[in-house]
């Protein structure tokens, strides 16, 4: 998880040498050498998450790709303010360890469950919850791709909407290994630690637009993004409205920083053969430069 382009690009290693500096804890080991089950904690990953996509930030851009838009699936989110200079390196560090901090303590106050439900429209995946509401709070937290909505909320109401939508032709529910019901009305007591958490920051105007999860539109304010940042615990991914929305104000073209290519993925069901690549090792970052003619400073 980011040692190759550690290895590689001194860069790439500053940014894991500031979060293991900042955190206070040998993250990049952890990044490196787990174990696994403590690298999945939500109090490591989510700074990990951060610092691998940081990483690979650096060196796209010391190649001259400038964005035209920035965006991130929930957690990534922070990672698209820090590109946008609307955030800190540090103080991303910081907010996204307490965020992770702040969620696990609020699925242990008040144990929630997620569940991947695919095969159905979101309109039926909200009918689904509305119709699960006996049996508790539910809601469609993640609007992934057209066919994959992620519902949260307490386990009971999650298992009553997943037979709900299954009775309504989802082809398949899937139970999410998850700590709490993430974007639901149970992360109530996070979203209020964060929004403290962030008070405390220096937010600032982005150089480029942030289209934010919350509301699926461009941000580049420093109120605007405070708020969205705020607002992100309790409020669904809009990520499929996210991606139309780029698409609309005229991306061309999308590049996936960090671990792994599921938004790639996601991708390909938002808008088939809209063009992708992804920077997670120094094979990718290469492969990406020259596709995009990065050295000409092209803007994707």
């Amino acid at each position: 998880m980011g040692r190759a382009l550690a290895d590689a690009f001194p860069a790439a290693k500053d940014a894991f040498d500031t979060a293991d500096r900042v955190l206070g804890v040998p993250l990049s080991a952890l990044c490196w050498e787990g174990p696994a089950e403590d690298l999945r904690r939500s109090v490591n990953a989510q700074p990990a998450l951060l610092t691998h996509s940081v990483a690979a930030w650096r060196l796209v851009t010391e190649a001259g790709l400038t964005p035209a838009f920035v965006a991130g699936h929930s957690l990534g989110e922070y990672s698209a303010c820090v590109a946008a200079g609307a955030l800190g390196f540090e103080d991303a560090l910081r907010l996204t360890r307490r965020r992770g901090e702040l969620m696990y303590q609020a699925g242990l106050d008040r144990p929630g469950a997620m569940a991947a439900v695919l095969g159905l429209a979101a309109a039926e995946v909200e009918a689904a919850c509305e119709n699960a509401a006996p049996a508790g709070i539910v809601r469609a937290a993640n609007y992934n791709a057209p066919g994959q909505v992620v519902v949260s909320g307490e386990p009971a109401a999650v298992d009553a909407a997943c037979a709900a939508a299954k009775a309504s032709g989802a082809k398949r529910t899937i139970r999410l290994e998850v700590s709490g019901a993430f974007h639901s009305p149970l992360m109530q007591p996070a979203a209020k630690g964060l929004a403290e958490a962030l008070a405390r920051v220096d937010i600032r105007d982005a150089r480029w637009p942030i289209v934010c999860n919350a509301w699926a539109r461009p941000v580049r304010r420093a109120d605007e993004i405070r708020a969205a940042l705020e607002e992100q615990l309790l409020a669904p991914v809009r990520w499929e409205q996210s991606v139309e929305s780029l698409l609309e104000l005229g991306a061309g073209g999308f590049v996936e920083l960090g671990t792994g290519k599921v938004l790639r993925g996601l991708l390909r069901s938002i808008r088939p053969g809209a063009p992708s690549w992804n920077v997670e090792d120094p094979e990718s970052l290469q492969a990406t430069l020259s596709a995009l003619g990065a050295a000409a400073g092209r803007t994707p």
